[in-house]
Parts: C-alpha cells; structure tokens; sequence
C-alpha cells in the first residue's frame, strides 16, 4: 500500500516541524544556496526536456513522406 495515500498529505503542523528540521540540519544561511542549486538544477532539466522535444519535432518535419506503392 502507498504510505501517501494511507497517511494523506502533510498538514500544516507537519509542514512547519519539516522546516524546523531543515533549519536547524541546514542553517538559515546555506539554505538560499539549497534553493539556488535546486532551480539551476529544475532549470537544467527543463531545457533538456525542450531540447529533446524541438530535436523530435525537426525529425519528424524533416522525415519524407512515404509515397502509397502502385502495384
């Protein structure tokens, strides 16, 4: 069974005791440096995923046509 199904989604006390967590593992100054790495990295792969499907589309305009066979 999926443990986010059978427990829900975090609330708002869970929330705040996760950030509790982070603050005190991370400290209030690396944790801009955290967010930075984070939206490089979600940023990177977004234009990856951008680069992937313009090569896709360019190949599939560029492929020829197949012509019907006449018999």
């Amino acid at each position: 069974m999926n443990t986010i199904l059978a427990f829900g989604m975090p609330g708002g006390w869970e929330w705040i005791i996760v950030v509790l967590v982070v603050l005190i593992f991370f400290g209030a100054k690396r944790i801009p440096e955290l967010a930075r790495g984070l939206g490089k990295g979600i940023r990177e792969f977004k234009d990856a995923t951008k680069g992937i499907q313009n090569e896709i589309e360019e190949g599939v305009k560029d492929s020829p046509k197949e012509s019907p066979k006449k018999d």
